[in-house]
């Protein structure tokens, strides 16, 4: 009679390591696989829109004198302010809506060397603006700004309204809204073409929210624009 070798394994052990082996190769395969389910998203972006009204105006009206009597620049830029503070009350503005910078002078002589002296010694310079919500009565005063270059009023560079939206954050949680919302769409578009379906949110970012003008034609009219970035994780 033949003896067992000591390394020989019962059956009832190798039994047990068989089915042992089986176990662990299913438990890993699972967790592969809810691995997987668990990778799998989808990135989408949203896009929401709005046109607004501005309900700011800020208008400031940068004009000059030069001359070689101090005394008659002086004298000659404060009548421009006058006629600049003038020129807005008589369009319906109340004092409390105009700002007057302080004056620059500019002794351009003191600047130049040897025969190269300018015609007009003197710059006097300061900047008349116009802060106000009534943007209608600024567009209907833009309008008639010639009238101040036919009295002798000379305007400076930059005499440009800034058209302004203040309540931003009265919209902004109805357009994040929105943008969440479309972006959601997109992502059941896209589940719906993979044969899945959409799960939680894996990660979002609302992004830049971008005010500009709606064209150049109207820059009181502002468009205001919400663009969300979601990842959601996609299910069988």
């Amino acid at each position: 009679m033949s003896r067992s070798n000591g390394s020989t394994l019962s059956f009832p052990a190798a039994l047990l390591i068989a089915l042992g082996l089986a176990a662990g190769g299913w438990l890993a395969a699972q967790g592969l696989a809810k691995f997987r389910t668990a990778d799998r998203y989808v990135t989408v972006k949203g896009l929401a829109e709005r046109h607004v009204e501005a309900d700011l105006v800020v208008w400031p009206l940068p004009h000059a004198v030069v001359g070689n009597d101090l005394a008659q620049v002086q004298a000659a830029l404060d009548a421009n302010t006058a006629a600049i503070r003038r020129f807005f009350t008589d369009a319906g503005f109340g004092e409390e809506e105009i700002v007057v910078s302080p004056p620059r002078l500019e002794d351009r002589a003191a600047y130049a060397w040897g025969e190269q002296q300018p015609r007009e010694r003197y710059r006097y310079s300061n900047t008349v603006t116009l802060r106000t919500a009534r943007v209608g009565e600024a567009l209907g005063a833009l309008r008639r700004t010639g009238e101040l270059v036919a009295s002798g009023v000379l305007l400076a560079e930059g005499g440009f309204p800034q058209f302004e939206y203040t309540r931003l954050n009265d919209i902004k949680p109805a357009l994040i809204a929105e943008a969440t919302a479309n972006a959601r769409a997109s992502a059941e578009q896209f589940a719906q073409d993979a044969k899945a379906k959409v799960g939680g949110i894996r990660s979002a970012n609302q992004g830049q929210i971008d005010i500009s003008d709606r064209d150049q034609g109207s820059p009181q009219v502002k468009k205001i624009r919400v663009v969300t970035t979601v990842e959601y994780f996609l299910v069988d």
